[in-house]
């Protein structure tokens, strides 16, 4: 049994944690309003068969940067340390909890032992076969994996199969990008 080490909303809140630390309340009240711009935009755009949608993402960091600003403003906090946000600390607790039930449930139901997966949210953007030109249709799907190739495996089997998107279609895979935590960073 796989139990993943962060969940997506955990992934977005600890990303915008890190972003957060050292800024001062003008500079959190500015990635509020891009946030905000972000989300809306984002409930603009046409959705399509996702795992985790990008308007989800944008709702996550748009809450996460609200929060923040709420407690900065409450604490009176001249910049944003995660140390001094209490609920920072109670949320790894609860991810602890969660990480050691799931853990102990696999060694309940008489299964191996629970296996931590550290996996990241990618971006998988696919584009109709010839479809160069610029009116031609671009599906995009939000998916956990732990690597690019892993990535991009998971969505040919969930859309690769016979029927699925990219057969029906004629689709294939354009471009994959990590997104949470962003490319590069580890938690």
């Amino acid at each position: 049994m796989s139990v993943y080490e962060y969940l997506p909303r955990e992934l977005a809140r600890l990303d915008v944690q890190r972003k957060a630390a050292g800024l001062d309340r003008g500079r959190v009240r500015e990635r509020v309003r891009l946030a905000q711009e972000h989300e809306e935009q984002s409930r603009s755009e046409p959705t399509g068969p996702t795992t985790l949608g990008r308007l989800a993402i944008a709702v996550w960091h748009c809450l996460e940067w609200e929060r923040i600003a709420h407690v900065m403003a409450e604490q009176q906090m001249p910049v944003y340390e995660p140390g001094q946000d209490g609920r920072v600390a109670r949320w790894e607790e609860i991810r602890l909890q969660r990480l050691s039930s799931h853990a102990a449930e696999a060694g309940q139901t008489g299964g191996e032992d629970a296996a931590v997966a550290r996996e990241r949210v990618y971006r998988i953007v696919a584009q109709q076969n010839g479809g160069t030109h610029s009116g031609a249709l671009a599906v995009t799907a939000h998916l956990m994996a732990s690597s690019i190739s892993d990535a991009a495996w998971r969505a040919s089997v969930i859309w690769g199969r016979r029927d699925g998107l990219y057969e029906r279609g004629g689709y294939q895979i354009t471009r994959i990008d990590q997104i949470l935590p962003e490319a590069g960073e580890l938690f």
